[in-house]
């Protein structure tokens, strides 16, 4: 597809939708910086090649040796249930055993969340930039890890904040 694709029909331009792809496996912060002072992480298969993953470790149960700090509250899953062990937890995999690439986040959580994954395919869910009328522009879509953590995706409790003044309306009925 080019960035402006003409409807024959019409003759209209549309414009293209893109959605925001994560960068890739995710990586784990030793806490050193390198010779330039840049923060130094390691892919998760560099452990995991030569220390398996206990198939039986739930998220939100105390990880000992590795992982300090990670809090999951994600239903009854187990670190295997969405990562990959077969290579080294490079990929992602899906509940039938196949293995899709972290960009492909968004199929494994279509899986489970078929309703949010139905309401974000008709822009009801996850936000997005750009123009709703694709004659018009662009459009740019979040992608599922941009606004949950995938270990604990319930979207924090917020409070809308209070709406403009109206410099119109007359303060209550006092005039």
């Amino acid at each position: 597809m080019t960035p402006a694709d003409t409807t024959a029909a019409t003759g209209a331009t549309r414009h293209p939708v893109v959605v925001r792809t994560p960068p890739g496996p995710p990586v784990v912060p030793t806490g050193t910086v390198d010779e330039k002072g840049r923060p130094v992480s390691i892919a998760c298969a560099t452990c995991h090649a030569s220390n398996p993953a206990n198939p039986e470790a739930k998220l939100g149960t105390p990880l000992t040796r590795f992982h300090q700090g990670l809090t999951g509250k994600h239903g009854n899953l187990t670190c295997t249930s969405c990562h990959n062990p077969a290579d080294g937890y490079a990929s992602l995999r899906l509940a039938d055993g196949k293995s899709v690439p972290y960009t492909a986040v968004m199929t494994l959580c279509a899986q489970c969340h078929g309703p949010q994954f139905r309401d974000y395919q008709h822009g009801a869910h996850g936000g997005m930039t750009g123009h709703w009328d694709l004659s018009k522009g662009g459009r740019s879509r979040n992608n599922c890890v941009d606004c949950h953590d995938p270990h604990a995706p319930k979207y924090p409790t917020v409070t809308p904040a209070p709406g403009p003044n109206d410099r119109f309306q007359t303060g209550g009925g006092r005039e």
